[in-house]
């Protein structure tokens, strides 16, 4: 394979540019002798080929800016748009996958049979419990038998 094919190869295999694909000057022949898509994988792994950084130009303004932000300076009331739910939702996706989990697996050890799991899934779905225990406590109250060691279990699940 020649120099030109391993670099055109070497930057498909890396989602890199041509441009940017090296080689080193000492094993030019090791390249030059990579038949396949193999072989050069193998010469980027022992690092015969490689990839130049990349350049980012950043304006000092926002470099600035992001080590500010970092410390936690800009962030105050004034620089806030929308809710504070709207700002981190992730209670909200812990809280549901929590309760995904409770349901699968209650499912898994056929407690609950398929068509109740998807209505649970849908109220799930619809935010209608505050939390695990609640769910547990309203799936218990529509006659779905749990005992006491898988309610401590899916307690922690």
């Amino acid at each position: 394979m020649s120099i030109k094919l391993t670099k055109r190869v070497a930057s498909d295999i890396m989602n890199r540019g041509v441009s940017a694909i090296r080689i080193s000057p000492e094993r030019i022949e090791d390249a030059q002798k990579a038949i396949t898509r193999e072989d050069v994988r193998g010469l980027i792994k022992s690092g015969v080929i490689y990839a130049v950084e990349p350049k980012h130009n950043k304006s000092m303004r926002s470099v600035l800016l992001r080590e500010k932000r970092t410390k936690g300076r800009r962030r105050g009331i004034g620089r806030k748009r929308g809710t504070k739910n709207a700002r981190s939702s992730m209670t909200h996706k812990k809280k549901i996958r929590g309760q995904r989990r409770v349901l699968l697996a209650l499912k898994k050890d056929n407690s609950m049979d398929n068509a109740a799991f998807k209505v649970f899934y849908r109220l799930v779905r619809g935010g209608t419990f505050a939390s695990k225990a609640s769910l547990i406590n309203h799936i218990k109250s529509k006659g779905i038998v749990i005992s006491n060691e898988k309610m401590e279990q899916l307690k922690h699940i």
